[in-house]
């Protein structure tokens, strides 16, 4: 099952890729963007580079956000003085226990809605942007905006009745899926990239999902 086929995966993952750090926001932004879009990845169907996501996820990136905060004499989980479960300073706090839990709970709807888009990708769209990502001098900013054209050029021909910010979330985890699928060897920089492009452009609205 797909659950199962999580909890596997995430307990392989032991291997460091520190090139996935550079690649990701140096302030450390991005972590839950990061949990999300691979457990997207591990809940979607037809993911032919199934195999190579232990190497993708590290354990030190899985487990950032727990080892984060401290807790106190009663074993309940403090940030600074403050609980958790709210906003600080701008970013959504999370309990350390149900985190995974509702991360992976959203990110198996959001693959849903992914299989039930995937045939109405056309396949040049994915073609142009495999070529663009194979293109090694193309600078993060640059390969960044080309899968931000990808996504929204996207959301505006594919008609559906999703909000647009749902729509572009799921369309550009979804172009990181078919991406690998055409090039197994494009998915760490794929997915370093849509984690810079969901962590700019969508990191309110996955904050706001997770309070929900």
């Amino acid at each position: 099952t797909r659950t199962s086929g999580w909890k596997q995966t995430v307990a392989s993952c032991s291997i460091s890729e520190a090139i996935m750090e550079q690649d990701i926001c140096s302030d450390g932004c991005g972590h839950v963007e990061h949990m999300l879009l691979f457990a997207f990845l591990v809940e979607s169907s037809g993911c032919e580079f199934r195999e190579q996501l232990p190497f993708l996820q590290s354990q030190g990136v899985l487990c950032s956000l727990k080892e984060a905060h401290s807790y106190d004499s009663d074993g309940e989980l403090q940030t600074d003085g403050n609980r958790s479960g709210h906003l600080q300073n701008g970013e959504l706090v999370l309990d350390p226990e149900v985190n995974e839990e509702i991360i992976r709970t959203i990110a198996a709807q959001l693959a849903e809605i992914g299989d039930q888009l995937d045939k109405q990708i056309k396949a040049k769209v994915v073609n142009d942007l495999v070529q663009q990502f194979l293109n090694e001098n193309l600078p993060r900013e640059e390969i960044t905006r080309c899968l931000s054209q990808a996504v929204e050029g996207l959301a505006r021909a594919i008609p559906s009745d999703l909000e647009q910010e749902k729509a572009m979330l799921v369309l550009a985890m979804l172009l990181t899926k078919k991406v690998a699928n055409r090039v197994p060897s494009l998915l760490q920089r794929v997915f370093s990239t849509t984690v810079n492009y969901i962590s700019q452009h969508l990191h309110n609205y996955i904050v706001q999902m997770l309070r929900e």
